[in-house]
């Protein structure tokens, strides 16, 4: 670990820095000096921050730490903005993340640019972005909706604007509501478009779950799901793959997957139900042109 000794004059100014979302050492060298540097710290959560900083041996010294979200944002801004014009250097670290990415900073950015000041991104680890890089949905366009909206007549309003977006879509969920959610989204969507749900990325108990609407609803119907959930949806099939290309996409998998895995990666990348791939692959194992017990080969 680098060791910081010295403190860097840091210009007057709004630091959003990103902070881990899981593993601690998820944080860049420049994130560091910036935190260690930083004449006010803000924080959303305060505690989260001065563990963040224990861990990295950074010291608080006689600086304040002071908490912003939702609750004091109308408080606190005016005087965070006196600051600023005083020539302190400040920095802003959401819960985990990068800041103003379902974040309560967007605010204090947006008034603090509209002052004149300056604001400075000090980028890092994003949940989205994370659950994205190991979805193997495609990432060349991607919309992100944030939040889904607390109440079913809500959710479903929402998730029928969002139907024909032709990209990748991005929501986080509690997973209190993830169950509730994914049958909404069956309902609006249909059964055979392709979802990933990412939960607890770069923790001890990371899953990654990849699938169709209609088979994720039946794997987590009797599961109690925790943790910080990430669900992303593919982009709605413009039509269905034939069988004999979909045979010929299977073929290319078996050269080196298993059956089962093969199905399942079919059935992401086309959006087709894993259970007509299935049927598809047994089809290919009676024409004997895979064993039906086939590893890599």
């Amino acid at each position: 670990m680098t060791i910081l000794k010295e403190s860097k004059q840091l210009d007057a100014g709004l630091y959003f820095v990103a902070t881990p979302i899981g593993s601690a050492r998820d944080i860049t060298l420049r994130a560091l000096d910036i935190l260690y540097s930083a004449d006010l710290l803000i924080a959303e959560d305060t505690r989260s921050l001065k563990k963040l900083m224990d861990i990295h041996q950074i010291p608080v010294r006689r600086r304040k730490i002071i908490s912003y979200h939702d609750h004091n944002g109308e408080r606190k801004r005016p005087l965070i903005l006196k600051e600023i014009e005083n020539g302190k250097s400040i920095s802003y670290c959401s819960e985990a993340g990068s800041p103003l990415i379902a974040d309560p900073g967007f605010q204090l950015g947006r008034e603090i640019v509209k002052a004149g000041h300056k604001v400075f991104s000090v980028p890092g680890a994003c949940a989205l972005i994370a659950a994205l890089t190991v979805s193997g949905l495609p990432t060349n366009q991607f919309f992100y909706a944030g939040f889904l909206p607390t109440t079913k007549n809500m959710r479903i309003k929402f998730l029928e604007n969002l139907k024909e977006i032709p990209s990748t879509i991005v929501f986080y969920e509690s997973p209190k509501r993830v169950n509730k959610s994914i049958s909404d989204m069956l309902e609006v969507m249909g059964p055979d478009r392709s979802v990933v749900i990412a939960r607890e990325l770069t923790k001890k108990f990371e899953e990654i779950i990849r699938t169709t609407l209609e088979d994720v609803q039946l794997e987590l119907r009797n599961r109690v799901i925790k943790g910080e959930i990430v669900i992303l949806l593919g982009k709605e099939n413009e039509s269905e793959l034939n069988t004999a290309n979909l045979k010929e996409l299977l073929l290319i998998e078996f050269r080196e997957h298993t059956l089962k895995d093969s199905v399942a990666n079919i059935s992401v990348k086309t959006g087709i139900n894993r259970s007509k791939v299935y049927k598809t692959a047994l089809e290919l194992v009676k024409e004997a042109k895979i064993p039906e017990s086939s590893s890599i080969s």
